[in-house]
């Protein structure tokens, strides 16, 4: 299996997520400027496993991962017709797997990649704007996992741990019918919650005030993630701030993202 990263335009987070890949499992994992892509010297159709990192694209100019979104949709790629949002159309259609975590959850919100209810994808329907607080919001959160979700990544998970840092993250839906799909369908998988495991509304156990405290989304698939929290963040005990205090396992819990993709890619393509 093959894993990609893309870069450029203000990701940050690459190479923590290409490190988090390998430790998966991955033999090859490429680090990809989206300039790659759009000249069309790399296609997206050669690899399994798509990594959209965690940063400020493009500066965030009309709102997070909005002018990145268009370029997706709208560029040409090299001489051809196409466009980003026709390869990954393929990419989704080939049953292979699409993690986005911050700006990258930012991106698929806004591609329209999620929540894609009744497999609307490209339609957007919901999106993250600024946190309640109106301050970048930097610290450690934690996660309840919904057990009757279909995700592929959070696949053995409960109560979990990550780190934020966003100033975007607060998720807003269309309408009330999105939100209630949202929720009767389980694609919501991740929600911030108290140290009990209680999703919760109230600061700073919800850093940005995000609607029925949601922090990550898939398709109905299950195959493409979103979160906010950072996965790649968290891969050895020593990532976390309480190491020297708390006897914490060896292997962070965001390598289990990683992991149940790589399990998931080996048992469909092996």
């Amino acid at each position: 299996m093959k894993a990609i990263v893309i870069s450029g335009n203000g990701t940050n987070c690459e190479y923590e997520s290409s490190f988090a890949c390998r430790l998966a499992g991955f033999k090859s994992v490429d680090i990809i400027p989206i300039y790659e892509i759009l000249t069309g010297s790399v296609s997206l159709n050669d690899y399994h496993f798509l990594n959209l990192a965690g940063g400020f694209l493009d500066g965030d100019d009309l709102g997070s991962a909005k002018a990145a979104a268009n370029a997706y949709l709208f560029a040409k790629i090299g001489s051809t017709s196409l466009t980003v949002s026709d390869q990954l159309r393929q990419f989704i259609n080939d049953g292979k797997l699409i993690l986005g975590a911050c700006n990258g959850f930012q991106l698929l919100v806004k591609l329209g990649l999620l929540p894609a209810i009744d497999n609307q994808y490209f339609t957007q329907t919901v999106t993250l704007t600024n946190n309640d607080m109106g301050r970048f919001e930097d610290r450690w959160v934690y996660l309840a996992v919904d057990p009757d979700s279909n995700c592929v990544f959070t696949k053995g998970m409960s109560k979990i741990e990550l780190p934020v840092r966003h100033g975007e993250g607060k998720m807003v839906v269309k309408n009330s019918e999105i939100l209630s799909a949202i929720l009767k369908q389980h694609l919501a998988p991740l929600k911030y919650c108290d140290p009990k495991g209680n999703p919760t509304m109230n600061y700073p156990a919800n850093p940005n005030g995000s609607v029925e405290a949601i922090a990550g989304l898939i398709d109905p698939s299950g195959r493409i993630l979103g979160l906010m929290p950072h996965p790649e963040a968290f891969l050895h005990y020593t990532n976390h701030p309480r190491w020297t205090r708390e006897n914490l396992p060896e292997q962070g819990t965001g390598l289990i993202f990683y992991k149940n993709a790589f399990n998931y890619l080996k048992d469909k393509f092996g």
